[in-house]
């Protein structure tokens, strides 16, 4: 079998679909060494993301998110033998013979098409041709699976929910060690709530700000700060003035995107970790947050009931008191802190790169398996 991933994305993004391919061919790499595969990288992005024998490196120059995207992914892969192609970012080459494997990680641009530049609402307009398009289709969860079918008018047999899961490295440290080192790396205190994320107003951030500032001002919470890691993205300065509205500037630190290394001392240091965007087609944060021994606080929304269970407090992101109850409870409760952060390892374990890893190479001999039957001629397959 012989097995095309399209990965330029990750390229341009570290984070999401980034991370979410980086894992995937990581896993595959050593679970499967039968199979050949075929890495598509952007030109800039020199390092292959495999150096298993089985994985070789190609460069595809048509540019992500692009209206010559398509007519060129056709003629580009046209030079390569395939016998499917995994389009990790959404839309497969719709002018290609070769079997399409996609990947829809979620919906936000349904739920949310006015945060949209202009370049990424024309690409996410191919989403209902990508659907009829797809030989098959992956989500992260049972909720972006109802979601398809519901908004697209996909057949639910044919898609598969395949869970991501939080990386290896994600697992409880010495808290004070890491408050200590994050503290003088990043100026933060030593007492916080964390966030992280893309800074935008989709995640909801003008709710947990508010939440915040009710925390302080009605429950006397004044030794401990929010913490928010993450690059600025769409509209991000809605949520610097909204500090400012609110007065939060001397207890709210905005700290950028990290190293994972960090990212991952940051979730053990935190008193607790908040995520309460309005909607997430799998919400990987929550989850590594529990990984690393840290109760989370999660809408009730979308996919995030479905990854956390009750391994954590569910609330209504649109009810900014109940989340600073919940922040409240968390910085307070020891009993209920020690409960959640035990229920939250034990969740976390549920969840494995591994485990994706072998769901998405069934897919994939799934689909190989039916196009070479249909290939066939009529009287072999008869014999």
């Amino acid at each position: 079998m012989r097995v095309g991933i399209d990965a330029r994305l990750s390229y341009h993004q570290q984070a999401g679909i980034g991370r979410y391919t980086k894992h995937l061919i990581e896993e595959l790499s050593q679970l499967d060494r039968d199979t050949t595969y075929t890495v598509f990288q952007h030109r800039k992005q020199r390092e292959p993301l495999s150096d298993a024998p089985n994985f070789r490196r190609r460069t595809l120059f048509a540019p992500v998110h692009t209206r010559v995207e398509q007519p060129m992914l056709a003629a580009e892969l046209s030079l390569h033998s395939l016998d499917l192609l995994h389009s990790i970012d959404f839309i497969p080459p719709f002018h290609s013979s070769i079997p399409s494997v996609i990947t829809i990680h979620d919906l936000a641009f349904l739920q949310w098409p006015h945060f949209l530049t202009e370049s990424h609402a024309a690409y996410y307009s191919q989403i209902d041709r990508a659907v009829s398009h797809a030989h098959h289709i992956i989500v992260p969860s049972e909720s972006t699976k109802n979601d398809v079918v519901g908004h697209l008018g996909a057949s639910p047999k044919k898609i598969s929910v395949i869970y991501e899961a939080a990386a290896r490295m994600y697992c409880p440290l010495p808290k004070e060690n890491c408050r200590k080192a994050m503290q003088e790396k990043y100026g933060i205190p030593e007492n916080y709530v964390f966030f992280v994320s893309t800074i935008e107003p989709r995640k909801n951030l003008s709710g947990l700000l508010t939440a915040f500032y009710h925390l302080q001002k009605y429950y006397n919470v004044e030794d401990t700060g929010l913490v928010l890691a993450g690059k600025p993205g769409w509209l991000y300065e809605e949520v610097y003035r909204k500090v400012e509205q609110l007065g939060l500037g001397s207890s709210t630190y905005f700290i950028g995107r990290v190293p994972d290394e960090d990212l991952h001392q940051l979730f053990v240091g935190a008193r607790c970790h908040v995520h309460p965007a309005f909607y997430e087609g799998f919400g990987l944060s929550p989850l590594e947050a529990m990984a690393s021994g840290t109760p989370t606080i999660v809408s009730n929304t979308s996919s995030m009931p479905e990854v956390v269970g009750d391994a954590g407090l569910i609330v209504d992101p649109a009810d900014c008191e109940e989340i600073a109850v919940a922040m409240h409870r968390l910085l307070t409760e020891e009993e209920l802190h020690l409960e959640l952060s035990q229920k939250g390892l034990q969740r976390a374990s549920v969840f494995s790169w591994n485990r994706a890893a072998e769901e998405t190479l069934a897919v994939y001999r799934m689909i190989f398996d039916r196009t070479e039957v249909s290939a066939e001629p009529a009287h072999h397959r008869s014999a």
